[in-house]
C-alpha cells in the first residue's frame, strides 16, 4: 500500500485525496489541513463543508493538522497550497521527510516575494537529496469536476526522472482522470501560473461584455504572450501548445468556475478587488502571480502587454478600459 500526504486541505488538495481514493492502487491517504479547527470539523463530519461540501471523504483518507502524522511514512508528497505558502509548509516539512519521498507540486503560481517557480521552492527549501524526486502536476483540471469524478479529465505529469514520471503516472490514474507525463517542468510550471493572469484579463473583457471577438483575441495573444516568456526561459514549444499550455489556459478564460476569471470579470463590472477577494472562498493566484511575472520578464527583456495592464487594474488603479484601450493602441506589428 503507498502511503501519501497531501500537503493543503482547499477545494484542489481536497479534491486529489478523493481522486486518489478511486484508484485501483492500494492508497493510505493523509490530509494534512493548516488550520486545527477546520481538521477537526472536517474529521468529524467526514466532509470538508469549508471547501468542498457534498463529497463524503473515503475511510482510507485520514485527516491531520499535525504535519508529523501526515507525513509519517509517507512515499509521495503532494503540496496543494496556495504558492504564497509554499515555502513555508515545505521548509517545515524538510526534518519529515525520508529520501526516497516523491514530492509533486500541484500548486499553480509563483512565489509572489522571489518570483520562483514552485519546484524551485521545493528544491530550496528540502535537502538536496529530494531534487531527483520532484514532478508537477497540471493542466486543465476544475478541482469540483475532478471532485464529482464523472467528467473525464487529462492532466500532465512532468518529472526530470522518467522512471518517476511512469511510477506517479500509475498511481495517480483513476476513472476519468488521465496524466499524460513530460519531462519539461519549467514548461509546465510557467503555463499554469502565467494562464491564471490571462484569465483575470479575459474575465475583465467579459465583464465589460466586450463579446466573443474580443475573448478569442485576447486568448490567442494571451498564449503568444504565455509563449514569448516560457520560450525565453527555455520551455518546450509542445508542452504549451499542450494540455498544460492551451488546454489550461482555454479553460481558465472560459469556464464559470474559475477563481481568476471571476476576479476579471467582477473587475470588469467595477467592483475594487479588496471587496472581490473578501467575498471569495479561495485563492485567485493571478492575483499575486502577475507582479512575479513581470519582475521575471523584465530579466530577461521579455515584453507581456497583458500582463502588464493586468498588474495595472489590480494593484495600480487602473480602469479596465482604460487598460483594453492600452493593449489596443499599440503600435501595429506582423503576428
Amino acid at each position: 500500500m503507498t502511503r501519501i500526504a497531501i500537503l493543503g486541505a482547499g477545494i484542489w488538495g481536497t479534491a486529489l485525496s478523493l481522486v486518489l481514493s478511486r484508484s485501483p492502487r492500494s492508497h493510505e491517504i493523509s490530509l494534512w489541513v493548516r488550520d486545527a479547527g477546520l481538521a477537526e470539523e472536517i474529521r468529524r463530519r467526514r466532509e470538508n463543508v469549508s471547501y468542498l461540501p457534498g463529497h463524503a471523504l473515503p475511510d482510507q483518507i485520514r485527516v491531520a493538522h499535525e504535519l508529523d502524522k501526515a507525513l509519517s511514512a509517507a512515499t509521495i508528497i503532494v503540496g496543494a497550497m496556495p504558492s504564497a505558502h509554499a515555502r513555508e509548509v515545505y521548509s517545515a516539512a524538510a526534518g519529515r521527510v525520508a529520501p526516497y519521498t516523491a514530492v509533486v507540486s500541484a500548486t499553480k503560481g509563483l512565489e509572489p516575494a522571489t518570483h520562483a517557480r514552485m519546484s524551485e521552492v521545493i528544491a530550496q527549501s528540502l535537502p538536496a537529496a529530494y531534487a531527483p524526486r520532484l514532478a508537477v502536476l497540471s493542466g486543465p483540471s476544475f478541482a469540483l469536476e475532478v471532485a464529482h469524478g464523472f467528467s473525464p479529465t487529462a492532466v500532465v505529469l512532468a518529472s526530470h526522472d522518467a522512471a518517476l514520471a511512469a511510477e506517479l503516472q500509475e498511481e495517480f490514474a483513476a476513472p476519468n482522470f488521465r496524466l499524460y507525463t513530460n519531462d519539461d517542468i519549467l514548461g509546465v510550471e510557467l503555463a499554469g501560473a502565467m494562464k491564471n493572469v490571462i484569465a483575470i484579463a479575459a474575465g475583465t473583457c467579459q465583464g465589460l461584455a466586450l463579446g466573443s471577438n474580443s475573448l478569442a483575441a485576447l486568448i490567442t495573444r494571451g498564449l503568444a504572450e504565455m509563449s514569448r516568456l516560457a520560450f525565453a526561459l527555455g520551455a518546450k514549444p509542445e508542452t504549451l501548445s499542450g494540455l498544460a499550455g492551451l488546454g489550461d489556459l482555454v479553460l481558465t478564460c472560459t469556464g464559470s468556475l474559475s477563481r481568476n476569471r471571476h476576479v476579471g470579470m467582477e473587475l470588469g463590472k467595477g467592483r475594487l478587488l479588496a471587496e472581490i477577494i473578501a467575498g471569495m472562498h479561495g485563492v485567485a493566484e493571478g492575483v499575486g502571480t502577475a507582479a512575479a511575472l513581470l519582475a521575471l520578464a523584465g530579466e530577461h527583456n521579455i515584453e507581456l502587454p497583458i500582463t502588464t495592464q493586468v498588474e495595472a487594474i489590480l494593484h495600480h488603479g487602473k480602469s479596465p478600459r482604460e487598460a483594453i484601450r492600452a493593449i489596443m493602441e499599440r503600435p501595429q506589428r506582423k503576428e
